[in-house]
């Protein structure tokens, strides 16, 4: 599989079909994603994510990741998404809004020995967080 192939299968397996099991099979043990918590430090490994991923998950079970560019170079695999969804879960916030929410965003990720060993994630979670009240919504 390529780099690119795996990346891609990444979205499509892990996110767009629920396959949790395909966490374990393409990111690396060790592996560091970067951009996903508000503190702003890394989630380490598998075990790390999983707690993001059914929070999301749960808070937007139709999740859906359109993957609209992918540039790749060695190692690195940078892809420019359309994140989708319905807020109907409680996994943000104490209850669901039912808002339907868009959000774009970008991912870069380094591939080793056929397994995402570090993500970057710039995705607009300012947006998200606005459409389902965790945050105000700016007047401009």
């Amino acid at each position: 599989m390529t780099n690119r192939q795996l990346v891609t299968a990444w979205f499509d397996q892990v996110w767009n079909n629920a396959d949790e099991a395909a966490i374990d099979r393409m990111m690396a043990p060790q592996a560091k994603f970067h951009g996903l918590t508000p503190d702003g430090s890394p989630i380490t490994g598998p075990a790390g994510f999983k707690p993001f991923y059914r929070q999301m998950r749960q808070a937007f079970p139709d999740i859906r990741f359109e993957l609209r560019r992918i540039i790749c170079e060695g190692d690195q695999v940078a892809v420019h998404c359309v994140v989708t969804g319905t807020h109907t879960g409680p996994g943000l916030g104490p209850q669901s809004t039912g808002a339907a929410v868009r959000v774009e965003g970008m991912a870069l990720a380094t591939v080793r020995d056929g397994r995402i060993a570090e993500g970057w994630n710039f995705f607009d979670f300012m947006t998200l967080y606005q459409k389902v009240g965790l945050l105000p919504a700016l007047a401009l």
